[in-house]
């Protein structure tokens, strides 16, 4: 009975202490600024705004062009938004972890659902932009869940493995500063995979990100069910990086303690 106790109140506190650094990492993020939170929807918006400007001339050709572009940036965004905050997750929190013994993995949760709340919002844009664009809300989008869902844990693998590296490297922002850039021109944002020969399509499908653009773009501006194989790739990804994110963290988590 005490182990069931100690177990259970084990648990609370942890949940007690998420909830907190939850708070603490969102209200932060946005601390001292004039627009607040309303800034999770500017900066992708900003982004959408410039793209459609200059990209739909070039490639703006599909009815639904405006809708295409904006799937792309914000998931895109979410993806990088969310791995490059999980990166410091653990480094930002060394003065807390050098003198209290607390489970580490809590600060990679609290970023990772922080980043999940502003991807949420940034969706509002999405929906408003898809309305304008006069696509039909149908039942079909309640499917949009299980790439969110996917995205979640591909991002939490991911961050895994870039917060342990940037404890010990920190050099480590700035090549994945320069693979999010490269990952824009990558991921069929602003141009249609359509355009490149058959043989080359599929390999659009080896980059994540891509998979839940593809995703989201089949299910609203298709409205269609994307193949068992698509589902597989979403599903495939996270379990493959939360394995090797969890393996690495695992193997370096008491290392942390003497880089703080």
């Amino acid at each position: 009975m005490d182990k069931t106790n100690r177990s259970g109140s084990d648990l609370k506190q942890k949940k007690f202490l998420l909830k907190q650094l939850v708070h603490r990492d969102f209200k932060s993020r946005y601390k001292r600024t004039f627009l607040g939170v309303l800034w999770s929807m500017l900066s992708p918006l900003c982004f959408f705004v410039t793209q459609a400007i200059v990209f739909s001339k070039l490639f703006g050709r599909g009815e639904y062009f405006l809708s295409y572009l904006i799937i792309g940036n914000i998931v895109l965004h979410y993806f990088s938004d969310a791995t490059t905050n999980l990166m410091f997750s653990i480094s930002a929190n060394g003065g807390i972890i050098s003198k209290i013994n607390v489970d580490k993995r809590l600060f990679i949760y609290s970023r990772s659902i922080s980043c999940l709340i502003n991807f949420l919002l940034t969706m509002v844009i999405m929906f408003g932009v898809i309305a304008i664009n006069g696509i039909t809300f149908n039942v079909k989008f309640i499917l949009l869940i299980f790439p969110i869902v996917c995205l979640y844990f591909l991002n939490m693998g991911v961050g895994y493995i870039l917060s342990v590296l940037f404890v010990f490297f920190k050099d480590t922002q700035y090549i994945y500063s320069i693979f999010t850039r490269m990952l824009t021109y990558f991921s069929a944002i602003f141009y249609y995979v359509d355009s490149f020969p058959e043989n080359i399509r599929h390999l659009f499908f080896y980059n994540p990100v891509y998979c839940y653009i593809y995703y989201f773009r089949t299910i609203i501006i298709d409205n269609m069910i994307p193949s068992m194989y698509v589902h597989f790739m979403c599903v495939a990804f996270p379990i493959a990086f939360l394995l090797i994110g969890k393996a690495i963290y695992g193997l370096n988590e008491k290392k942390f303690a003497y880089y703080f």
